[in-house]
């Protein structure tokens, strides 16, 4: 069929085909119309699903089902209560999600900002079955239903954590965090992935396992700068610590350093000198444990302060003494050594070193001292020939920063 008309019309076909061929190359269909007032084509499209979504409505890729993925898998058993617990979708949003325990009341969870991700935000039941529902659309604009059922472990023992540290409270720069469960863990890595510990400056620091890991602990590179304040999360309830055995509940502190305050002990000087904020604010003749008895001596290395007393009774089977009260007593290890006032010491206090392993000052030091020191205050000492037990509390201001780094569970 040859089209016939005026030279004119004949250009005008022949750049309406030129139009036709450029739109067609872009996956388009062209629709070409001759308007009643002029005899230009006019050109509009669409997509070749008509009104579906298109590829730049959906983030430039074809339009597809929606894909759900479970955390645990749908018909999971012996799930640990406290691992995550979520449902997400790929090509897609999820419009509803509900998760129910075995008697039908809703478990509370929280949908993430793009609608791709639902988690619980409450802590689930051992031994129970739980089971989702809800609805999901795809990119493609179909349904899909959200379903399944996994359940929880049974737990043949709930371990807890006692801390050390507590809401509000004011410590020194060379403050531990100890968690103690009294038992040996077996997944340390688990329990060790469940705790955080948040800085303000960030302060780089990590976790440890002591004490036959029955314990662990954390503890900065390097003193805490002044002011800094910590906040400790331990999300352990439901956390699987080794077989049968689960976390009990969680435990969470929020506390703040003080001034740094830095004690400096030499048993062969026998001075005891506080250095505060870099400044020496006293110096103190002082005691120490009796050199000849390795079973008295004062040990030498980095302690922290653990306790204060306004008195203490002392008692040492060992050397024979009972029920020994002493005043302005300040704890620096487990071992059982303090800073406190003796008086009948004060002959030997500045000359000679005579204790059964504390340090001695005279009582109106030693309350002065007590003042003025917060548990997490570094005690250092120097002098003497025994070391500090690396099985102790807090003796972990002995390791260097490469020797603690390989005690978490996590760095290995």
């Amino acid at each position: 069929m040859s089209y016939k008309g005026s030279k004119g019309d004949a250009l005008r076909f022949t750049e309406t085909a030129r139009r036709r061929a450029a739109i067609a190359a872009l996956g388009l269909v062209a629709v070409l119309t001759l308007g009643a007032c002029s005899s230009e084509p006019t050109v509009s499209a669409s997509g070749e699903n008509g009104g579906g979504p298109t590829n730049s409505e959906t983030g430039g890729q074809a339009p597809a089902p929606a894909k759900l993925t479970y955390e645990p898998a749908a018909g999971a058993q012996d799930v640990a209560p406290g691992q995550p617990i979520k449902v997400s979708v790929d090509d897609g949003t999820l419009e509803q999600v509900v998760l129910t325990n075995p008697d039908g009341k809703q478990v509370a969870g929280q949908p993430s900002q793009d609608k791709k991700a639902w988690s619980t935000t409450e802590q689930l039941g051992y031994g129970k079955t739980y089971t989702w529902s809800g609805k999901a659309t795809g990119t493609d604009g179909k349904p899909a239903d959200v379903g399944g059922t996994f359940t929880t472990a049974k737990a043949k023992r709930q371990v807890f954590a006692n801390i050390n540290v507590f809401d509000g409270q004011t410590y020194g720069v060379a403050m531990v965090i100890a968690l103690d469960f009294k038992t040996k863990i077996a997944d340390k890595a688990s329990v060790e992935k469940a705790l955080s510990v948040e800085t303000t400056p960030p302060t780089e620091g990590s976790w440890g396992w002591v004490h036959d890991d029955t314990a662990v602990q954390w503890r900065p590179k390097e003193y805490f700068k002044p002011g800094t304040t910590v906040k400790l999360n331990a999300k352990i309830y439901g956390v699987k610590m080794g077989e049968g055995v689960y976390g009990k509940e969680d435990r969470s502190a929020s506390f703040t350093i003080g001034r740094s305050q830095i004690v400096k002990g030499n048993t062969q000087t026998h001075r005891l000198l506080v250095i505060r904020e870099g400044q020496q604010i006293a110096d103190y003749a002082a005691s120490y444990g009796l050199d000849a008895d390795p079973g008295r001596v004062t040990p030498s290395g980095t302690h922290v302060v653990m306790s204060k007393h306004d008195t203490y009774s002392m008692t040492n089977e060992r050397y024979d003494y009972e029920d020994v009260v002493v005043p302005s007593a300040v704890r620096f290890s487990t071992n059982g050594e303090f800073i406190h006032g003796y008086a009948k010491s004060i002959w030997a206090q500045g000359k000679k070193n005579i204790s059964h392993g504390c340090v001695n000052l005279a009582p109106v030091n030693a309350k002065e001292y007590m003042a003025g020191a917060l548990v997490g205050d570094p005690v250092e000492i120097e002098g003497s020939t025994v070391k500090i037990n690396k099985q102790r509390d807090y003796s972990n201001w002995t390791y260097s920063w490469e020797e603690w780094m390989k005690l978490s569970a996590l760095m290995n």
